[in-house]
C-alpha cells in the first residue's frame, strides 16, 4: 500500500504545495512543472503517469472522469468554498487515511472551507 501523492492543477493555489511539504505530504503543482495552460486531459494523463492524484476545482475533470477510469484518482472541491487551509487539512487527512490504490479511477469530493 502506498501513500497518496497530490498533483494540484492551476486552479488550486500553489501555496497548498508549500504547506503540505512542511507536513511531509508529497505534492506538486502544475506551476512547479511549468505546465500552466496545458489541456485538462494532458494534466490528467501527466498526473497518472507520474503516479499522482489530481486535485482541482475545475468541473471539466468530472466530465473526463466520467469518460475514463484510467487515472490515479481525482479530488474535487467547490471553488467558492476553497481556502488554502481547507485544502491543506483535507489533503493531509486523506494522505493519512486513504492509500493510493484505494482512490485509483475514482473521484473524491471534499470540503475545503
Amino acid at each position: 500500500m502506498s501513500k497518496i501523492r497530490f498533483y494540484l492543477d492551476e486552479n488550486v493555489n500553489p501555496v497548498v504545495v508549500e504547506q503540505l511539504a512542511r507536513l511531509d505530504v508529497e505534492a506538486i503543482s502544475v506551476r512547479d512543472l511549468d505546465e500552466l495552460g496545458d489541456s485538462d486531459i494532458s494534466h490528467l494523463q501527466r498526473a497518472t503517469k507520474m503516479g499522482y492524484v489530481l486535485c482541482t476545482h475545475d468541473q471539466d475533470f468530472l466530465r473526463l472522469a466520467a469518460e475514463t477510469t484510467d487515472h490515479n484518482g481525482i479530488i474535487f472541491a467547490d471553488h467558492y468554498e476553497a481556502t488554502i487551509g481547507g485544502w491543506v487539512r483535507a489533503l493531509r487527512r486523506l494522505h493519512g487515511e486513504v492509500n493510493a490504490e484505494d482512490i485509483q479511477g475514482q473521484v473524491k469530493y471534499i470540503s475545503v472551507r
